[in-house]
């Protein structure tokens, strides 16, 4: 049987993705499991499943039929040596570290995503595989969105302290799932702009969804830091239409009913920023971890290091019981493995963003490559804004987003050398 084109899957044709699915090797069943169990969680969902570590099988089910997969080749990426070089630094900083058995403790915490990496770049090597393994992460973070946007509306758009929770893991606390959204929203919007006239009422009706549950779940989780992440998020996406009279007019709409949907509560956080308890701590946590970051330059007091730092050296500036997490993504690398983690990292955000932005402008890319690059792009920039205001280094966002645009870029360069 011939191998379907990717065009074929579009947006969402159950029967042909499916005949394709099942003739595929099992490695790429293995990392499209990981990946639902990852984000889904059923075993949570449904606890009579939750007798076996699913994640960690299903990853050493795609490490092994990786090593079968006769497709599966070594990727040439400036990417690989970026997350060598990270894991490099973070395992010097673990060994230097001034608490080691709490880098210990969470060595794996990165160590995993690693691996991961891997397994996504060199699985995830043709077009019908990304397409279909970007649907995973599609469908799966979707489930999240309507779910949590349903919540919202049926308590009447109302304001919690707790704002939205998702699944058990990633994804319960309300900042992390507005971070998740903020991946989302940008990669489905663009889906939606490059394939409604592609599809038919159904599927076009399910990409609005895609994209308007996302914004909505932000709006309704209460994060300030998603919601800031979010407007310059659109301003980005929208930023050569802004100026045209419909556009404005359409904004100003949009803008007031989000506005009114947003509770009082919440923007009485926004006019509180910088005044309240947990920004005061914040505040202290970035000045003393930058403190941290000049006083061990190299390789930050140590991996996972900066709780228990922070308690033995600055107790006095503890507004809470206990110290938590810097709630800064800068801020926790630095500490955990100085100005030279800090750098090597730098320079992964940078090649996420500006390898989805050439992808975007190269005239190898189709029109759906191009929506995905210039979603996923987004999806990072999203991720790195709100990361200024939650603790979200070692979570799933930047670490599924940084392979598939490696994997992206792998496609389209094949495909181009291919064709020469």
């Amino acid at each position: 049987m011939s191998t379907p084109l990717v065009s074929e899957f579009y947006a969402f044709k159950v029967k042909a993705m499916w005949s394709y699915f099942r003739r595929e090797h099992f490695s790429f069943w293995m990392i499209c499991g990981y990946l639902f169990f990852e984000f889904v969680r059923p075993q949570s969902l449904f606890p009579a499943i939750d007798i076996l570590p699913w994640s960690q099988l299903l990853i050493l089910g795609a490490f092994a039929g990786a090593i079968l997969d006769k497709n599966v080749t070594w990727v040439n990426s400036t990417g690989n040596v970026l997350i060598i070089l990270f894991l490099l630094v973070i395992s010097i900083a673990s060994l230097t570290a001034t608490y080691p058995e709490w880098s210990q403790k969470h060595y794996s915490d990165f160590l995993n995503w690693f691996i991961i990496y891997f397994l996504i770049v060199t699985i995830v090597n043709k077009e019908q595989r990304f397409y279909l393994f970007f649907l995973v992460f599609l469908f799966a973070s979707e489930k999240i969105a309507i779910g949590t946007t349903k919540i919202w509306a049926q308590r009447g758009f109302s304001f919690t302290s707790w704002g939205l929770s998702g699944p058990t893991g990633f994804f319960q606390n309300s900042g992390e799932l507005a971070v998740l959204m903020l991946m989302l929203f940008p990669v489905s919007y663009y889906l939606w702009k490059t394939l409604k006239l592609r599809c038919n009422l159904f599927e076009r009706g399910l990409l609005i969804l895609f994209w308007v549950c996302p914004v909505m779940t932000v709006m309704g989780a209460s994060s300030r830091g998603s919601q800031v992440a979010l407007a310059l998020q659109l301003l980005l996406m929208f930023r050569k239409s802004i100026f045209h009279f419909k556009y404005i007019f359409g904004f100003a709409i949009i803008a007031t009913a989000l506005w009114f949907l947003l509770p009082e509560e919440q923007k009485l956080r926004f006019s509180e920023a910088g005044e309240d308890k947990s920004s005061l701590q914040r505040l202290l946590y970035w000045e003393h971890g930058w403190t941290m970051m000049k006083d061990h330059p190299f390789f930050g007091v140590g991996f996972y290091n900066f709780i228990p730092y922070y308690q033995d050296y600055y107790s006095h500036d503890l507004l809470y019981a206990f110290a938590q997490l810097p709630h800064n993504i800068f801020i926790q690398v630095g500490t955990d493995a100085g100005f030279t983690g800090l750098f090597v990292f730098l320079l992964i955000i940078f090649y996420c963003l500006h390898e989805s932005r050439k992808l975007v402008l190269s005239k190898e890319t189709t029109d759906v490559e191009r929506a995905l690059a210039a979603g996923l792009g987004l999806g990072v920039l999203g991720f790195l804004v709100a990361g200024q205001f939650v603790t979200i280094t070692y979570y799933p966002y930047l670490w599924i987003s940084f392979p598939m645009i490696v994997c992206l870029s792998n496609i389209v360069r094949k495909r181009t050398e291919s064709q020469l």
